[in-house]
């Protein structure tokens, strides 16, 4: 009769921990549930470095001080979201918010605005070139550059448009923008664990509440990216 062997209790638990936190590790890196943990409590951030990809260094400098556009774009996204603005879409005279409200296409628009680029007055240009390729109802400069339906075709016509594979890590920068079905935010130069960026953006009234919710961890979650471009 052959002799069974048991495993004493302290070692199932050992094995059974081990097992557990490879399926863990392995849901988190690979599936949803790590990009939701991540959404809502957070994780550790990389940089470009810890991943051997080169930080892109634009040759333009739009403002003339001294610091590279695309550098430019990415602090002034930074610099508008630590006002925490208050989410909500009102119509301004001058196109521009002047209180504390804003909108998803305010951070581009704010951090477009701090390297230079004034796009209620670029937008109001190329719809005048190329209305056919916009909706009908253009017409007010005031409020055709903060729809994003109209700023994913004026980056179509303006700026480098680049992969929405978010896989492809390498391709991403802070400083870009991503577009997607209705909203549209600022890469950041931080990322996840897998390497792909975090966004700089505004799209909800909830973000208020916590100083780092302006900048989140959501490309994974979505499925709906249309365009990601770069300025310059």
């Amino acid at each position: 009769m052959k002799k069974r062997y048991y495993l004493k209790p302290p070692a199932k638990i050992i094995i059974a921990l081990f097992a557990a936190a490879i399926i863990i590790t392995v849901l988190f890196k690979v599936f949803p549930i790590g990009a939701l943990w991540r959404y809502y409590f957070g994780g550790k951030t990389y940089s470009n470095a810890d991943f051997g990809i080169a930080d892109y260094i634009s040759p333009v400098d739009r403002d003339g001080d001294g610091l590279n556009d695309q550098s430019d774009i990415l602090s002034g996204a930074r610099e508008y979201v630590k006002k925490k603005p208050k989410y909500l879409s009102k119509y301004y005279d001058g196109g521009y918010p002047d209180d504390e409200y804003g909108v998803c296409t305010d951070v581009v628009a704010q951090a477009l605005k701090s390297a230079g680029y004034d796009l209620m007055e670029l937008v109001a240009e190329d719809i005048a070139k190329n209305s056919a390729d916009y909706d009908p109802d253009v017409g007010d400069k005031n409020i055709d550059f903060r729809r994003v339906r109209n700023l994913l075709v004026y980056f179509r016509h303006t700026a480098k448009e680049l992969t929405t594979d978010i896989k492809e890590i390498s391709e991403w920068q802070g400083g870009d923008i991503v577009v997607f079905e209705g909203h549209i935010g600022i890469v950041s130069d931080r990322r996840n664990v897998n390497g792909t960026p975090l966004v700089i953006h505004h799209g909800s009234e909830s973000q208020i509440d916590y100083p780092d919710d302006y900048e989140q961890d959501i490309l994974e979650l979505r499925d709906d990216i249309v365009g990601h471009f770069r300025v310059s």
